[in-house]
């Protein structure tokens, strides 16, 4: 890139956009508070001042058959980790009435496996069809590799998203799970976006990847037209294969978010786990590159509250409220 940090931000405002193949070492080289001033530009205009919060609820915990080295849930670890078949209909309404009293925007139902299949699918659909009849929040699903159909049946019951990582590059990804495949990720992302889904998928850093992996990462989401980002900070779990990983630096997470925006400029780029290594718990990330947050009790994070972010945003000048990212066309309506 023949261009300064400025120069690049103004162009992608103006319709620019990075691609593979380009040089990209001025994300790498440049200076860190010039990119986050940059990605705060780009943010501005894309974003607004509007910052997204969604909370999950681990609706079917442990055992899962696949090998991801990062993951509590893996079977092959030993976490000690609550281990339970899919959660009663009413303890996860209540979560999801809870959070949307509490002002949050979205809500999403997370399984741990390979695929949510069979009984505990079809325990899903009638949740979400009593939360799509009864309650406001906006709905999102991670269930795994699920098919057409079962996104089929996932939207009719009012479901708008569908989070499905591709957690690192291509060349990487066998370095971190060999039960299935970054092709077999990049095959489900695609159905559920044919399916009319949102789709939700970034990945994680400070796995042992390389800085070209977090880049080839963010150019492979922005081709694939992924509208919402989560970024995660690894914080290794001890009885995982990566609990001996050093904790990633909170500078190399800014950068990250920085350069994400510069190359994904209209997705809301996602804070999720491994908030607590950025100064004040993220508040400089939502003003540089950062539009949205998993927000609540995390799977593996701690110290992160609604309240808490609702403080962070007011003291920021940020809000959640007005209209959603992204939210898909024809949805059903409600009862």
């Amino acid at each position: 890139m023949s261009t300064t940090i400025p120069e690049l931000a103004e162009k992608i405002i103006r319709g620019h956009r990075v691609k593979r193949g380009d040089d990209l070492s001025l994300f790498l080289n440049g200076d860190l508070e010039e990119l986050q001033k940059g990605a705060g530009a780009i943010q501005k205009h894309f974003r607004k001042n509007h910052i997204d919060l969604c909370t999950i609820i681990n609706g079917r915990s442990g055992r899962c058959p696949e090998n991801c080295k990062y993951c509590a849930q893996a079977a092959c670890h030993k976490t000690g980790i609550d281990e339970y078949n899919f959660l009663p209909k009413e303890e996860i309404i209540a979560a999801a009435k809870k959070n949307q009293e509490a002002g949050v925007n979205r809500f999403a139902i997370v399984t741990a496996g390979r695929a949510c299949k069979g009984k505990e699918f079809d325990q899903a659909i009638e949740v979400f069809e009593e939360m799509h009849r009864t309650l406001t929040i906006e709905l999102c699903a991670s269930m795994g590799f699920i098919d057409a159909e079962q996104f089929r049946r996932l939207r009719a019951a009012g479901v708008t998203s569908y989070h499905h990582n591709i957690e690192t590059s291509r060349r990487f990804f066998p370095q971190i799970c060999t039960t299935h495949t970054y092709d077999d990720k990049i095959r489900t992302i695609k159905i559920a976006q044919q399916e009319g889904m949102c789709v939700c998928s970034g990945g994680i850093i400070g796995m042992g990847e390389n800085w070209d992996d977090r880049l080839d990462m963010a150019i492979s989401l922005a081709e694939l037209g992924i509208e919402s980002i989560p970024i995660n900070a690894l914080m290794p779990i001890k009885g995982t294969a990566l609990e001996d990983r050093p904790q990633i630096d909170g500078k190399d997470v800014l950068r990250t978010i920085a350069f994400f925006r510069f190359i994904n400029p209209e997705a809301n780029i996602r804070l999720a786990a491994g908030r607590k290594v950025l100064p004040e718990n993220g508040a400089t990330a939502f003003l540089s590159g950062a539009s949205a947050t998993i927000t609540g009790d995390m799977l593996t994070t701690s110290g992160t509250t609604i309240k808490g972010d609702f403080e962070i945003l007011k003291r920021l000048g940020l809000s959640n409220e007005g209209p959603n990212d992204f939210p898909p066309e024809e949805l059903p309506a409600k009862a």
